[in-house]
């Protein structure tokens, strides 16, 4: 028997390199380091060799994992609930994959409050979540453009803006003698030139393949010898393009124009990548915050990224820039049976030529100048002791106020209505 609070977790596997399972990772580990929570984890979104629970060297039995194909099941979620009794139900990612969750809400939010971490790209305001956003005793939003639409979709559902983090004693700026020669080593004979990185899924809205066709025509206006791109991804991720056989149609991989990155690397390892390199790029048409490119600014790293999502309060404060900020040239609404309604942006290839040309042929103390104030900007606003005193606090307060099981508070199974 245990007086620690003990939470239930449902997200990408949190031992996985992806944004949602990174940060569900930092959440958790902050929960525990106080000593006051324990955590049963239901780690999804991949292709798991065996599903035996898992437990971690450091945490053993207060932190079980769960591996689950999907996110789980209404039948999984009973059984957890019933025989490990959690005092609270945290899950985090796009509201499209827990709709199954909603549809139980009942039976959890009688027991337990459900806090959800809200992942969401764009507007307008997608009133259309609106039956998922009042399921749930809180909603925790990861950017400021999440908060707004869910204030304004569920304006009586408690919400805090609680943004993503990274561990700034691991992303830090590194001395240049210790980048210079990693360059060497990684990049041979293309060392001298510049470096741009891309460090995201090969997945459609992350734009590769137009990265791949446009960094090819800006190669050939400032000449192939002047700059290279590494793109830290799957090549071959069936949910994106080739990579490898556009680079082959472009003549690209042969003389360093390009480099793929696939092999999986821990923090530290590209801690040092976002050090070496002159530039981080984000130019997806849509992106609920985007973790590669706080983590390039945490490195003194400056970005260019396309303006929508969580990447525009990244690359600038509304005061200073820590980057280039890409307005969207083209703002379609697109949709879909589940999600009808939100905006695609997209940029403009002139612009984003531009933007290359003028962060490579930039002074070298001005463009350090940026990413030393962006490295300012990400401790200031996204620093990740806050982030890791935030979470216990604020989950510890909503114990109190909502409590759970016998204690459960401020949840009621019906309501009053007036028939007309």
């Amino acid at each position: 028997m245990t007086d620690k609070i003990k939470i239930l977790t449902i997200s990408d596997m949190p031992l996985s390199p992806s944004g949602v399972g990174t940060q569900t990772k930092y959440v958790i580990e902050s929960l525990l380091k106080t000593g006051k929570y324990q955590v049963v984890s239901l780690g999804g979104a991949i292709k798991h060799p065996k599903h035996d629970p898992i437990k971690t060297e450091e945490w053993g039995d207060d932190w079980v994992i769960y591996p689950v194909d999907g996110f789980g099941t209404p039948d999984m979620i009973r059984s957890i609930v019933r025989n490990h009794r959690p005092d609270l139900l945290w899950f985090m990612t796009d509201p499209r994959f827990f709709g199954w969750l909603w549809e139980i809400e009942d039976e959890i939010r009688s027991q337990v409050p459900m806090v959800y971490y809200h992942v969401w790209d764009n507007f307008p305001a997608p009133h259309y979540n609106e039956k998922f956003y009042n399921s749930n005793d809180v909603i925790c939003a990861i950017s400021k453009v999440t908060d707004a639409a869910v204030r304004e979709v569920a304006p009586d559902v408690e919400c805090h803006y609680v943004p993503h983090a990274v561990d700034g004693d691991i992303f830090k700026p590194l001395p240049t003698s210790d980048t210079s020669d990693l360059r060497k080593e990684q990049l041979g004979d293309s060392h001298e030139k510049f470096v741009f990185f891309w460090n995201n899924r090969n997945a459609r809205r992350k734009q590769s393949g137009t990265l791949l066709f446009w960094f090819k025509e800006f190669l050939e206006r400032v000449g192939k010898d002047k700059a290279t791109l590494i793109m830290h991804t799957e090549p071959k991720d069936p949910n994106g393009q080739d990579l490898e056989a556009i680079a082959k149609k472009l003549d690209m991989h042969e003389d360093g124009q390009v480099f793929f990155s696939k092999q999986k690397y821990p923090p530290q390892i590209l801690a040092n990548i976002y050090n070496m390199v002159d530039c981080t790029i984000n130019i997806s048409d849509a992106e609920g915050f985007g973790l590669a490119t706080l983590e390039s600014l945490s490195c003194g790293t400056p970005i260019i990224v396309n303006m929508t999502g969580g990447l525009q309060e990244q690359v600038t404060d509304g005061e200073n820039w820590f980057g280039i900020g890409l307005n969207p040239s083209s703002k379609a609404i697109i949709g879909s049976q589940d999600i009808p309604y939100i905006y695609e942006d997209r940029i403009n290839k002139e612009d984003f030529i531009e933007a290359l040309t003028k962060i490579m042929e930039m002074p070298e103390e001005e463009r350090n100048a940026l990413g030393e104030a962006g490295r300012e900007h990400v401790i200031k606003n996204y620093n990740f002791n806050d982030f890791c005193e935030k979470w216990p606090a604020l989950l510890e307060d909503i114990h109190n106020r909502y409590g759970s099981w016998e204690n459960r508070k401020n949840y009621s199974t019906w309501t009053f209505e007036e028939v007309a």
